[in-house]
């Protein structure tokens, strides 16, 4: 197991950062972290790299108790961070340099690894350039090679992809990926469900200082009430139609808003037939039409009952 953390308790004050949390990682998942702000993610992750003192419990990493001073694992461990963190006053590849070598002394061996950091996050074309001169994704990925270029077994990534370009999104993610393949396993953190369904293999859902929900993305979607969305763009459509719509077996809700109508079901319901027959058969026009099954944002929603912070 890379990471496994037991009965953790982090107090600030009279406020409850994490209360009773258990985490377990294996080794080799991309494993999915969430929670609204204020939940106790980027917390949990400074105590699972022992950046801050905790009240109670224990934390192990690649099966050895972590510390201040676990050196041996930290070397083992690369962190990329929601704050870009690197010197204006460097070039591309001399912050990839200086970061590489907080873990690798030898400058020979640093070579190698830095020029296939370069590479990897597809910054061949801007090695002398300096931050300042980067974009907002460029800067994301310059940040992603300072935190992987030592080659880690564990990457911890907060939210890696905030303001950045759907071109750059979909780089970091393939980049993620490819790190997996390659043996790293990978802690993720987002407000981007789609990304997590996209990229992980498991995912808790943490609220309140605690996990409130884990298991892969199907599992997840099983523990909700939310089943089958449909959408059908509907023009003209009176109160009457609505409420045989409310009445067909399993719905939650029927909305019909600037001609679209939206029906939601419960799980194992489906009424996309019924709807489509109903409409035909009274030659009420409409057009496009999308059937869609839970997605993990269902999932947070209903399981947290908030919606999502910035």
């Amino acid at each position: 197991m890379e990471i496994c953390v037991k009965n953790l308790v982090k107090r600030y004050g009279n406020l409850v950062a994490l209360d009773h949390f258990d985490l377990e990682i294996n080794q080799g998942e991309v494993f999915g972290l969430l929670g609204p702000n204020g939940s106790g993610k980027t917390t949990a992750i400074n105590c699972i790299l022992a950046l801050l003192k905790y009240d109670k419990g224990t934390i192990d990493v690649m099966g050895k108790p972590m510390s201040p001073d676990a050196y041996d694992t930290k070397r083992n461990i690369g962190v990329v961070m929601q704050n870009v963190a690197v010197f204006d006053e460097l070039t591309v590849r001399e912050n990839i340099d200086y970061f590489c070598g907080l873990y690798i002394k030898n400058k020979k061996e640093r070579v190698g690894l830095v020029e296939e950091a370069i590479e990897f996050v597809g910054l061949a074309d801007y090695r002398k350039f300096y931050p300042k001169k980067l974009s907002g994704g460029l800067l994301r990925r310059l940040n992603i090679a300072c935190g992987i270029a030592h080659k880690p077994k564990l990457i911890i990534m907060d939210e890696p992809t905030v303001a950045v370009d759907p071109q750059s999104r979909n780089n970091i993610l393939e980049g993620i990926l490819k790190l997996n393949r390659e043996g790293a396993t990978v802690l993720y953190t987002s407000h981007y469900m789609e990304e997590v369904e996209q990229i992980c293999s498991r995912i808790a859902i943490m609220d309140k200082g605690r996990i409130i929900a884990s298991g892969t993305n199907s599992e997840l979607k099983s523990l909700i009430r939310t089943g089958e969305k449909i959408s059908i763009e509907v023009y003209g459509m009176d109160s009457k139609v609505i409420e045989f719509f409310k009445q067909l077996p399993g719905v939650n809700s029927v909305d019909y808003t600037d001609n679209k109508l939206t029906i939601k079901s419960q799980r194992g319901k489906n009424n996309l037939v019924s709807a489509v027959d109903y409409l035909k058969s009274n030659n009420i026009e409409f057009s496009r039409i999308y059937s869609e099954l839970p997605t993990l944002n269902d999932v947070f929603l209903e399981i947290t009952g908030k919606e999502l912070r910035d």
